[in-house]
């Protein structure tokens, strides 16, 4: 199907879907009805503007054998000459097949890999950077789980980000996330190199996973670490197996083993959704420990150098020089610049 023809059918579709809610439609049809035309409505004010941009070439084309407007015809063209491409760039875009999950909330896991103390203290920061990035867009975050290290670093940390497109958003964040910078406990200067590896999961409903209590093992047990005398009396903290998939999810946030149960259900929830879309799409990782890798020195996406104060994302080849910044959530030129790599490959294949 030609690209013309394509936006000719949305058009078409947007009216139809017009005229069915003036109609009277109600329900579920209604909810369905008006929920689409909301979906493709941006894309046909793109077309009509696109419509016109092409108009208005061709009558300043025909203007241009009239000796008293052929100036004023080219000037128009020069400019419609970058407008019209610019539109159809846009509009093909906007026609790329979409990632069902991207709209969608998303559970960020950040844990330490290589470099003992110093990767617990970056993931510490890490695990703050989203939290400020998600502030920024006016996102929820809510930490599930946060273990920390006795110099002050983290040793697991899970949250759960609210919006709406944070998948869309946070996807390209995972994998393994270099530093390299002079530690605290470093008394002769030297440089160290430490990785911590990010897990982005799209955030799951019931509807999307069934899991039958029979597939499940859940053993509760006494919480450890901080969080005074409580820890020792009560068996609040949960862990769950998923026996057919072999998926492990503990819990002991909170005090209550109701609370932390439902909190392990919904990353374990959310984990085996992100597990039957890598089985369906050859392009995304096969399985959770392709997306963080092995937390080796040598695999990375982004490194974060704090001597020459940069943070390079090695995946585009881009390198930003303010690294404060980057820790303080302005994390938009990275993904912007990622979605736009993305988009400009899958407009490359279609073609």
């Amino acid at each position: 199907m030609s690209f013309s023809l394509k936006l000719d059918r949305i058009t078409a579709r947007a009216e139809e879907l017009r005229a069915l809610l003036t109609e009277g439609i109600s329900g579920d049809a209604y909810v369905k009805a008006s929920r689409e035309l909301s979906d493709i409505e941006p894309v046909v004010e793109r077309i009509a503007d696109l419509r016109a941009s092409e108009k208005a070439r061709e009558e300043a084309e025909a203007l241009l054998d009239d000796p008293e407007m052929k100036d004023l015809a080219e000037a128009e063209l020069r400019t419609l000459k970058e407008q019209v491409p610019a539109l159809q760039h846009e509009l093909r875009i906007a026609l790329l097949p979409k990632d069902a999950a991207d709209e969608r909330s998303a559970i960020v896991e950040i844990r330490p890999a290589a470099g003992g103390d110093e990767a617990g203290l970056f993931a510490s920061q890490l695990f703050g950077m989203y939290q400020k990035y998600a502030a920024t867009r006016g996102w929820r975050f809510e930490i599930l789980e946060y273990a920390d290290t006795e110099l002050g670093g983290l040793k697991d940390g899970i949250a759960e980000i609210t919006g709406r497109g944070v998948f869309a958003r946070l996807k390209y964040e995972s994998g393994v996330h270099r530093v390299q910078r002079v530690p605290a406990t470093e008394s002769q200067g030297r440089i160290h190199t430490s990785t911590v590896t990010v897990a982005v999961l799209p955030e799951a409903e019931e509807v999307d996973v069934e899991i039958n209590d029979g597939d499940l093992r859940i053993d509760v047990y006494r919480a450890s670490g901080a969080g005074g005398q409580h820890v020792n009396k009560t068996d609040s903290a949960v862990r769950i197996t998923h026996l057919p998939s072999g998926i492990v999810v503990a819990m002991q946030e909170e005090r209550s083993q109701h609370k932390n149960r439902a909190k392990a259900m919904k990353i374990l929830r959310s984990r085996l959704y992100e597990q039957q879309r890598a089985s369906l799409d050859a392009t995304r990782a096969a399985d959770r420990k392709s997306q963080v890798g092995t937390g080796d020195r040598s695999e990375r996406i982004r490194t974060y150098n704090f001597p020459q104060g940069r943070v390079s994302d090695h995946r585009i080849g881009l390198t930003l020089y303010k690294i404060d910044r980057v820790m303080e959530g302005e994390l938009d030129d990275f993904v912007d610049a990622l979605t736009a790599e993305d988009q400009a490959a899958r407009l490359a294949a279609e073609e």
